[in-house]
């Protein structure tokens, strides 16, 4: 096992043990309760953060045991563990792999809108008098006040924010309803909060500490490298020559025993259309999106699960939660919205650490359907209808607020684009959705032509943003330089050396090549994390440096590509401390 990362062994934790009992503790609680003998990168970093008492949050690659940290610390501390997880299916995962070591563990439940009243009553009772030391719920749970105040008479120790890149507006998958476990963490006496990301740059990793309010917040940033998982793009011209790029890829990598696989198309008919091509060639395959019934996608992914798929052709719908550590290949039919999404998809491969393989599939074109998802802002007009109906039935005395079925009616809008008006409302602060997904003013909301039009903002900066994140795909498919350099720069990672395992020019060059590359990287004159300012576009970070441009995030139009002689030429950049 490795020697514990340095600490300070004269600070005691709550418990009123050293650092040095708090390592002793944690590994023997990981080998019986887990059947570790050692830890990956970063795991007993954050175990000790956590164990001493400290807000932590824990960027570690997918696949590299994030749930062992707070099953292990969970162990440790005097109190219950609340769990934060978004899906319910990623809930019971969890539930059950702990109830496989229930007689260690302690007793865990889930508590969400599927079960019912008496249920969750019961779960909330079990909290209070210790017979569940492991509660699983979305945040949307977090809304109901009796939830609340169970969880707070019943004391945590953690409070665990899994996938919690969905806290930030930056992030990939950002989700509203975690914007108020900042507030639930104070309602409930600021336990110890540990938040777990897989995908989370710079800036992301800032607004989660924020955002849950965490105080003195440890920051644990395992490598985001995969090094198992080799990275390749096959260019297309036209539809046709791509759709058999995609069918004689999957089809290769199966007939060489290299199975099973994910194939990701961005569209629910390119799931069933290649699932169905591939199915004619004799592969066990199935599509998986949304819109199937629900226990046809359950069925699918047991089947998964179950060795019994060579192939599931999904969109992101088959996403968190999936952890199959044989899966060898994932292949895309189409662009991922943001490096960020590319990331986590292709880290479902190779999670046992043995070889494997992510393939973009690509033509230039597939980048106007990840163009178009990323486009589209209401209209403030819409936003303020929709503000105002709000705040009218409040003030008509509707406590249980407005339900969104009667918003649909009244408006005529659509669900999907009212849903994305209300998330819009909920950030600016002028509306909040109930569990039950209805609508109410919020506490001191500004009006309803004030609220659009800080929404309609808000909107537009997100499309700058997320505009940006689909030409930072295009840069990934386009490069000639090492892709992993690539990837790991776009999170601020800086690889010093071509990877040798993706199939860029770069990687194919000589030693001597590669060695004048990083030569160039290391005498740039805004190294990666640099603070910036430009002239034009305001604040940004350096997140990528090649031989000669350079990547920065910025805040307000996300991200750019510069030309290092023009910015020098120009003094289009210059340095500066960061906030």
């Amino acid at each position: 096992m490795p020697p514990a990362p340095p600490v300070d062994s004269s600070v005691d934790d709550p418990a009123g043990n050293s650092a040095s009992d708090r390592t002793r503790r944690i590994r023997a609680v990981a080998r019986d309760l887990l059947g570790f003998t050692e830890f990956r990168p970063g795991q007993e970093q954050a175990m000790q953060s956590a164990v001493a008492g400290r807000d932590t949050l824990a960027v570690l690659p997918s696949g590299a045991g994030k749930t062992a940290i707070y099953q292990v610390a969970g162990q440790l501390l005097d109190g219950p563990v609340v769990v934060v997880s978004p899906l319910i299916a990623l809930q019971r995962d969890q539930v059950e792999r702990l109830a496989e070591i229930e007689d260690r563990a302690g007793r865990a439940a889930q508590l969400n809108s599927s079960m019912s009243a008496g249920d969750q009553r019961e779960v909330l009772e079990a909290l209070g008098d210790g017979t569940v030391r492991f509660v699983f719920l979305a945040p949307e749970q977090l809304t109901k006040p009796e939830v609340v105040e169970a969880a707070r008479e019943a004391g945590p120790a953690l409070f665990v924010v899994d996938e919690a890149h969905c806290v930030s507006a930056w992030g990939h998958d950002f989700r509203p309803d975690y914007l108020r476990l900042g507030g639930v963490i104070e309602q409930l006496g600021h336990p110890t909060v540990l938040a777990l990301t897989a995908t989370a740059a710079p800036p992301v990793r800032a607004e989660i500490v924020e955002r849950l309010e965490m105080r003195d917040a440890q920051v644990v940033v395992a490598g985001f490298d995969r090094p198992e998982i080799r990275l390749e793009v096959d260019h297309y011209a036209d539809a046709y020559g791509k759709q058999h790029g995609v069918l004689d890829r999957v089809l290769a990598e199966i007939g060489e025993g290299r199975g099973p696989g994910i194939v990701y198309s961005a569209t629910r008919r390119g799931t069933e259309e290649i699932a169905e091509q591939l199915a004619d060639r004799g592969l066990r395959v199935r599509p998986y999106h949304a819109g199937l019934p629900r226990a046809e996608r359950e069925d699918t992914q047991r089947a998964w699960m179950d060795d019994e798929l060579d192939v599931v052709v999904a969109t992101t719908a088959f996403g968190m939660g999936i952890d199959k550590p044989g899966t060898r290949f994932v292949v895309h039919a189409e662009p991922a919205d943001s490096v960020d999404s590319y990331y986590q998809e292709i880290g479902r491969a190779g999670r046992d650490g043995k070889p494997a393989l992510a393939v973009l599939v690509y033509r230039q074109e597939d980048l106007g359907i990840r163009r178009f998802f990323a486009a589209g802002t209401p209209a403030e007009e819409e936003l303020q209808q929709v503000a105002g109906l709000v705040q009218a039935a409040a003030a008509a005395g509707i406590d249980e607020g407005v339900d969104v079925k009667d918003l649909r009616e009244e408006t005529g809008r659509a669900a999907t684009p009212l849903a994305r008006d209300l998330n819009l409302l909920e950030q600016v602060e002028a509306v909040v959705l109930d569990e039950e997904g209805a609508a109410h003013p919020a506490e001191g909301a500004p009006t309803p032509g004030e609220a659009a039009a800080a929404a309609r903002e808000l909107a537009e900066h997100h499309e700058r943003v997320d505009q940006s994140r689909v030409e930072m795909m295009r840069g990934y498919a386009e490069t000639t330089t090492c892709r992993r350099q690539f990837l790991l720069g776009y999170f601020g990672e800086q690889l010093d050396e071509p990877c040798g395992n993706c199939d860029s020019d770069t990687c194919s060059g000589t030693p001597e090549e590669r060695a004048a590359a990083a030569e160039a990287r290391a005498h740039t004159p805004f190294p990666v994390e640099t603070a910036v300012e430009h002239t034009e576009w305001g604040p940004g970070v350096v997140m990528r440096v090649e031989d000669d441009r350079l990547v920065v995030l910025f805040d307000e139009v996300g991200y750019k590509t510069l030309g290092i002689a023009a910015v020098v030429e120009h003094g289009l950049l210059r340095a500066r401390t960061p906030a």
